[in-house]
């Protein structure tokens, strides 16, 4: 995994978890200005989300390692991303781009988050797509998963 040193968000909790994860997904994007990247290519993503929180759960975890590893790393990887019924390639808002792909993990992330007893929140979603590109995530403050 790479080691890096994220972006930090200012927040009040109590506890905050960062994750890295990495999966490898081929992607396109349909729209003629898109030059290259209309072509289908593929890269390998590194994934860090922050999340936190106040209270832990009755096993002492702000959130499971493994619940986050399986809603982002297991969803995506060895896939093409477009397949995904969540990308849509007739708008622009959800082609699978790398701003359009972190926004989404973090949609899905904070849906699972929102069962939780605990409600811990995702803070940010950081996803390099190359060793030179990244994008980073956050939500508004106050507001909530679209999905």
């Amino acid at each position: 995994m790479l080691q890096q040193i994220y972006p930090s968000v200012a927040h009040d909790f109590s506890y905050e978890l960062n994750k890295d994860m990495h999966f490898a997904s081929a992607h396109f994007v349909p729209h003629e200005s898109a030059g290259a990247c209309q072509n289908m290519h593929g890269h390998t993503y590194f994934a860090n989300v922050t999340i936190a929180g106040d209270e832990l759960d009755e096993t002492g975890f702000l959130v499971n390692f493994q619940s986050l590893k399986k809603l982002v790393a297991k969803e995506f990887d060895h896939t093409l991303l477009n397949d995904h019924e969540v990308f849509d390639d007739r708008d622009p808002n959800f082609f699978p781009t790398t701003e359009v792909v972190a926004r989404t993990i973090y949609e899905r992330i904070q849906k699972h988050l929102d069962t939780l007893k605990n409600k811990p929140v995702c803070l940010q979603v950081f996803l390099r797509e190359t060793p030179t590109s990244y994008v980073v995530y956050r939500p508004k403050r106050g507001k909530k998963s679209e999905s």
